[in-house]
């Protein structure tokens, strides 16, 4: 991951561990996925046993991982510094 905003300069770790309320949203974000397969399974299956439940979880993660990683720390930092278009024209307004 960059550390600033090559446009902007905005910083994309304005604290060390910024990032940590982060897990919360990717933890909203996976299970979307894993209630989906969930769903799918209940379709195609009389029952759902607690393996095929932790398989299904696992699946969702190996699949949406890279994604849900990049969208969960841009969906976290959109929270707290807001999108300032002007912001390229005056490039080190914001971040320093």
């Amino acid at each position: 991951m960059k550390d600033q905003c090559p446009v902007c300069q905005q910083l994309y770790e304005p604290e060390p561990g910024y990032y940590y309320g982060a897990m919360f949203v990717s933890y909203a974000l996976t299970t979307g996925p894993t209630l989906g397969i969930v769903a799918l399974m209940m379709l195609f299956s009389d029952e759902i046993t607690t393996w095929m439940f932790v398989g299904a979880l696992v699946l969702a993660l190996v699949l949406f991982l890279p994604a849900i990683f990049k969208l969960s720390r841009s969906i976290w930092i959109n929270i707290f510094i807001s999108y300032d278009p002007t912001a390229a024209a005056t490039p080190q307004a914001r971040g320093h």
